[in-house]
């Protein structure tokens, strides 16, 4: 590893330091909630410009931080883009169940209350 690579190592907490109070935290803001929902359909790393937010690039970015300082994904550079995976099995050994009936929870609603969140 270059010196410049260790520059862009992000810090991840190793899977023995993960809460469930970080974690229920980073999945309670819709935003991350969203964001969580997309990488778990997805097979592939996804790169942060893929999310299409309602939030300033700045927010966005502090998003992803909530998110992977708590755990739920790891985020890689691959040049000068930062990719995205949720860590599943991770929190799926930490915490059985909770990640799949948090995004079957939010499915539900989303289908209770239609994707703007008003009611119908």
């Amino acid at each position: 590893m270059t010196e410049r690579d260790a520059a862009r190592t992000l810090a991840h907490p190793e899977v023995g330091a993960i809460r469930l109070e970080s974690v229920l935290h980073a999945l309670s803001d819709p935003v991350r909630l969203s964001i969580t929902r997309d990488l778990a359909v997805s097979a592939a790393e996804l790169s942060c410009s893929h999310f299409d937010l309602p939030v300033t690039k700045s927010t966005t970015t502090h998003h992803f931080r909530v998110l992977r300082e708590s755990g739920v994904v790891r985020q890689t550079y691959r040049g000068t883009t930062k990719l995205n995976a949720l860590r599943r099995a991770e929190l799926d050994a930490l915490f059985p169940g909770l990640l799949d009936s948090v995004l079957a929870a939010a499915a539900a609603e989303e289908a209770r209350l239609g994707r703007d969140g008003a009611a119908r």
